[in-house]
């Protein structure tokens, strides 16, 4: 089953290495994940915008697998456009994933889809 409208226009983005998210025209609130209303006010009046992909992890959780996987960390990001989303960072050990640290978003693949995944921002 596919995703209905917005939901399905933000995959679609991001198989063309986009990353978007909607911003209110009326308040110029951005939110996620993609919607047909701005949670709140109902207002159905919206854009696409890029994202600047830069955030800050707000939370981490450490999952440990049993051997031989390696120990993998689910983060939520802060964007710097206001808005939370759930994800991954790469390339840092899952144990030195820390609340604070600067993320830039990248478009990975998984399973043959398209995936929204974070690597630690250059200072």
């Amino acid at each position: 089953m596919s995703a209905p409208g917005p939901a399905r226009h933000w995959r679609a983005a991001l198989a063309e290495r986009r990353f978007l998210l909607q911003r209110a025209r009326a308040s110029g609130t951005v939110f996620f994940p993609p919607r047909l209303m701005e949670p709140g006010s109902g207002d159905d009046e919206w854009d696409w915008i890029e994202a600047s992909g830069l955030g800050t992890v707000h939370a981490v959780t450490v999952i440990h697998p049993r051997p031989p996987h390696e120990p993998r960390a689910v983060v939520l990001i802060d964007l710097d456009e206001q808005v939370r989303l759930m994800s991954e960072v790469e390339g840092v050990p899952a144990e030195a994933i820390a609340i604070g640290l600067r993320v830039r978003a990248r478009i990975g693949e998984r399973d043959g889809a398209p995936i929204l995944l974070f690597d630690a921002a250059e200072a």
